[in-house]
């Protein structure tokens, strides 16, 4: 009898592997294969802008440097300078920095 109930739990033990251990197979199976999500900022006219790229904004007539990060799980603009970068190059007045020319040479 002692062996009977031996037998009896082992069959119990391996239908309750057999029951379980499909199940977190395809569990993990489906982890594997979930698409994963891009996340990134759009500016005004919608395009794509990258995390951590910074862009110069311009809401309410205010000028700001923003940089595209996340915060809760949702990608957001935090500013992190007041006013923009200008890539406009200043040039001097030429003729205030013209030399005279040896005309004897």
């Amino acid at each position: 009898m002692n062996n009977n109930l031996k037998q009896v739990d082992i069959m119990r033990f391996l239908i309750v592997l057999l029951v379980l251990i499909p199940g977190s197979l395809m569990a993990q199976a489906k982890g594997q294969n979930s698409k994963v999500t891009d996340c990134y900022c759009t500016d005004r006219t919608g395009s794509r802008v990258e995390l951590g790229q910074s862009i110069c904004l311009q809401v309410d007539g205010r000028m700001f440097t923003a940089q595209c990060q996340m915060s809760l799980n949702n990608p957001m603009w935090r500013e992190i300078q007041e006013g923009c970068l200008s890539s406009e190059v200043q040039t001097s007045d030429p003729l205030l920095q013209s030399f005279p020319v040896n005309t004897s040479i």
